[in-house]
């Protein structure tokens, strides 16, 4: 079983270990504003007993989403966000949107890491100079984090997996977030095996790591082409990083072959294999099975040339060599 710790790390709290969640009403008091889905709700009902209000965010992309709901009256602070990164990223869109002092603790039901950053897309309308939030409370149980459905498991892995392989190579890494990105991947690999049972409690730990790296480390190549499809071409995000990881780790190795040796030795396995094997697990292994048209593959790849953050892996991917990628993905 991953350990059981609480780490104070600057402003905020971190929580973490399996039956963590009993220690909620002391992390976060009552009479708060729940945002979370149906599903969430459904595993861990005594959040939303405690709560003053409960919100429930539908499907969607973050900044429609949270600029619905601030056109409809900004929900009452503090925020406690139940759900995956889409959620927990609406409640931080919210609380930016709030302006200095506004509190947000993110719960979070899958392997995002969404509560270990502050990335987030702003809520529609919003200066996008506005400073950007991160949660001041995590509470991660594996027994919500990793609950999902192997299938989705697998892909929500994947997506943790591209934050520790990304998160170990940008051109702003440090050496702390580094080092925890590149044992996130390792406990990664060791906790997903081919066959069995995963460790569901290894991944969750591995998930918040990965999480901690790109706050600092940020992330380049892959998670734009990544996040692209997403709001693109309509599909998961879990889905997408899984599709895409083999071919961007490629990409990243030939970009940073140093660091991808010191990647292999943690993995003892080079870490595209590790990659294509989630993918499998996901059933993700081409776009094309997850309903992503041809046609819109040069379109995604202009989309992608526009983003900054490609600057991050150098040399930065211009639209060829996007497109390139995509079509080898698909």
């Amino acid at each position: 079983m991953a350990e059981d710790f609480t780490w104070r790390d600057g402003e905020r709290t971190i929580r973490f270990g399996r039956g963590a969640l009993a220690d909620a009403p002391g992390l976060l008091g009552e009479g708060y504003t729940l945002l979370t889905t149906e599903r969430a709700r459904a595993s861990a009902p005594q959040l939303a007993d405690a709560a003053g209000a409960v919100v429930l965010v539908a499907r969607g992309r973050v900044d429609e989403l949270a600029g619905d709901l601030l056109a409809a009256g900004p929900p009452r602070a503090p925020l406690v966000a139940l759900g995956g990164g889409r959620v927990i990223d609406v409640a931080k869109a919210l609380a930016a949107a709030a302006g200095a002092g506004a509190v947000v603790a993110a719960v979070p039901t899958t392997l995002s890491a969404a509560e270990m950053t502050w990335v987030h897309r702003h809520a529609r309308g919003v200066d996008p100079s506005t400073p950007r939030v991160r949660p001041r409370i995590v509470l991660n149980d594996p027994a919500l984090s990793a609950s999902q459905p192997p299938a989705e498991l697998a892909a929500s892995a994947a997506n943790a997996l591209g934050h520790a392989i990304e998160g170990s190579l940008t051109a702003v890494a440090t050496p702390v977030p580094t080092l925890a990105a590149r044992d996130a991947a390792r406990r990664l690999a060791l906790a997903l095996p081919a066959a069995g049972e995963p460790d569901r409690d290894e991944l969750a730990l591995a998930a918040l790591l990965s999480g901690y790296a790109i706050d600092a480390n940020w992330y380049g190549l892959h998670h734009v082409m990544s996040q692209t499809l997403v709001r693109a071409a309509g599909i998961g995000h879990g889905p997408a990083n899984a599709a895409m990881l083999p071919v961007t780790s490629a990409a990243l190795r030939r970009r940073s072959p140093e660091g991808f040796a010191l990647l292999d030795a943690q993995l003892d396995e080079p870490a595209e294999d590790v990659a294509r094997r989630f993918a499998r697990l996901a059933g993700t292994v081409r776009l094309r099975d997850l309903g992503v048209a041809q046609e819109a593959l040069d379109a995604c790849a202009q989309s992608a040339s526009q983003r900054a953050e490609l600057a991050l892996t150098p040399p930065p991917a211009g639209p060829r060599e996007l497109g390139e990628l995509y079509r080898e993905a698909w």
